[in-house]
């Protein structure tokens, strides 16, 4: 995904257009803000007078008065900064919850070629750190902005009141401030993407070393993994102490910017005192005002920080909300297919790469046949399958089913007519129950359920397990092996009973016993659906209707098993190759 290099403005828009939603809840937060504000300058406003009255004109009435002012006020300002906190926290936790959603809603109606360019671990950057980010920046550095500005201006106000000639020496010194402030901000974005971008690929380091940690552990590999992912934590770490380092330097600035303005307050306050125009309590309110403006500001500038970062991870998950979404333009209606799928003369080629991975193919697959796609590993027999469910575009031909573009038929309707069972079986952390019904199938019956578990001769291992069907199965099916987890694919497909079968290598990484208890599952589904079997065993797809040769995205050959054997082509070749290897 891209991120936008053009002005602040349309993003800081977009992300209050999030708040818009929490206009309420956020119109309290602002009222507890605008009461610690006054709070604030009111107590600014009672020190003239505690010294005045208390220690020079000596008045007791003040001197019992007072205390119950300040207690006062700062019962009010507690409250305010109470309410302030639990509204903006509700706001905030809020919009990450929306950026979540949105997000995740978005990238599972992203085309394929999306996940082939962004990583998973990147992805889920931008779900959990980047969403909560973009929180901070609305609601959280909103809510610091407010609040110090806040302080700032009754603080000014009180100064201004005390004596305007010393408050306007002392604001000379403003636009140095205002551009310190700048430049911050500027250095802040420069490194906000960069920072979130290292965590990204840091994920995706860790994610690949833990899931293959077999072979990390078998190849020797592990200083390998932690060469590559040291590399990547200290780049991270270079990033996070420049922001750091900005932070400070900032800090450090506002600080020297404050003892100045103290200076000049002391040197314009002095003579100020000299011609008559200014009391020991006003003198004592400027300087209480000072010194609550300089806290203040140091805190306007480190939240550029969290500011800064909250825009840097707002352009990207704008990118991705921003993307293109599949193209759905059908209008055709499809309650259920016959299952006549049609190739004609098709190409696809991926972004990035001269050769296409598919090029010219044209056959039919009739309904109750059954088509297997063979050939060398990378010549296109998984990508030509996933055009059917329109995974990717195809750069030319068509793709016909039951006599109709399949663009002309809406994604949903299209892919109903569509069942898949893969190599890598998607299973969630559920009982079994849930994972043979899963998304549209959610409203079977128990009844249909336990049928199609029975057909997948999955009922032997279900019925073994505590609880049965409403066992649970562990993240990814983790409590099952890879055949069980096969069964399970099997029986969802079953369920869902559509006129289009997919099975894209769906045996190939299991031993021979669970192949045969697969197998034997998949007869029971095969039969009256147009069946497409991506094989890598050759013995396995022997009695399909027609085998598919395909050698660097061309179809090579086409025929019956014992049609292409007598040929002595390609597929004879790789038939004879395998014999050798299974010891015939």
């Amino acid at each position: 995904m891209k991120h936008s290099t053009g002005p602040l403005w349309p993003i800081y828009r977009r992300l209050l257009g999030l708040a818009a939603q929490y206009r309420s809840v956020l119109m309290i937060a602002l009222l507890g803000l605008v009461l610690e504000g006054a709070a604030a300058g009111a107590f600014g406003l009672l020190t003239k007078p505690m010294v005045d009255e208390t220690f020079v004109a000596k008045n007791q009435q003040f001197g019992l008065l007072l205390p119950l002012a300040i207690v006062g006020i700062f019962l009010v300002r507690g409250v305010a900064g109470y309410v302030t906190d639990i509204y903006m926290a509700k706001a905030a936790r809020g919009i990450s919850r929306d950026m979540r959603v949105n997000a995740l809603n978005k990238y599972l109606g992203l085309p394929g070629q999306v996940f082939d360019t962004e990583s998973v671990p990147s992805m889920l950057v931008r779900l959990s750190s980047d969403s909560d980010q973009v929180a901070q920046a609305v609601i959280d550095a909103g809510k610091v902005m407010l609040q110090q500005s806040l302080q700032v201006i009754a603080m000014l106000g009180v100064m201004l009141y005390a004596s305007w000639r010393v408050t306007l020496g002392v604001l000379v010194l403003g636009p140095f401030i205002a551009w310190v402030m700048d430049k911050v901000g500027r250095r802040y974005r420069r490194y906000g993407h960069k920072v979130q971008e290292t965590s990204a690929e840091m994920m995706l380091a860790a994610d690949q070393a833990l899931s293959s940690q077999q072979e990390v552990k078998v190849y020797g590999a592990r200083a390998v993994e932690m060469e590559r992912y040291t590399a990547l934590a200290n780049h991270n770490l270079n990033l996070s102490l420049k922001v750091e380092g900005t932070r400070g330097i900032s800090s450090a600035v506002v600080q020297l910017t404050g003892a100045v303005g103290l200076a000049l307050l002391l040197f314009f306050a002095g003579r100020e005192a000299l011609e008559g125009r200014l009391s020991a309590g006003g003198f004592v309110q400027l300087m209480i005002s000072m010194l609550a403006i300089i806290p203040a500001l140091k805190q306007l500038t480190n939240v550029q920080g969290m500011l800064q970062r909250g825009i840097a991870s707002a352009e990207r998950l704008f990118s991705v909300l921003d993307a293109n979404e599949e193209i759905d333009n059908g209008r055709l209606p499809l309650a259920r297919a016959k299952g006549t799928l049609e190739f004609r003369n098709v190409r696809v080629r991926y972004e990035g790469r001269d050769a296409p991975a598919l090029d010219g193919i044209s056959f039919i697959a009739k309904p109750g046949t059954v088509t297997a796609l063979v050939g060398r590993s990378g010549s296109g027999k998984s990508t030509l399958v996933k055009l059917i469910p329109r995974f990717y575009p195809l750069d030319d031909g068509q793709i016909l089913l039951d006599g109709a573009p399949l663009e002309d038929y809406r994604l949903t309707d299209l892919r109903k007519q569509i069942a898949m069972v893969g190599q890598q079986v998607m299973l969630f952390n559920g009982s079994v129950a849930e994972n043979v019904a899963y998304g549209e199938l959610r409203s079977a019956s128990q009844d249909a359920i336990e049928q199609a578990v029975l057909a997948a001769n999955a009922q032997e291992f279900v019925v073994q397990m505590p609880g049965g069907l409403q066992a649970p199965i562990g993240a990814k099916g983790g409590k099952l092996s890879g055949g069980q987890r096969q069964r399970l694919a099997i029986a969802r497909a079953m369920l869902k009973d559509a006129p289009i079968l997919i099975l894209d290598e769906a045996t190939a990484a299991l031993d021979n016993a669970s192949e045969r208890l697969v197998q034997d599952a998949l007869a029971h589904l095969i039969p009256d659906r147009t069946t497409l079997i991506v094989a890598h065993r050759l013995s396995t797809i022997e009695h399909a209707d027609q085998i598919l040769v395909l050698d660097d995205g061309r179809l090579v050959e086409q025929g019956t098993h014992a049609e292409l054997l007598a040929q002595g082509g390609v597929y004879a070749r790789l038939h004879a190759v395998q014999f050798r290897e299974q010891g015939g």
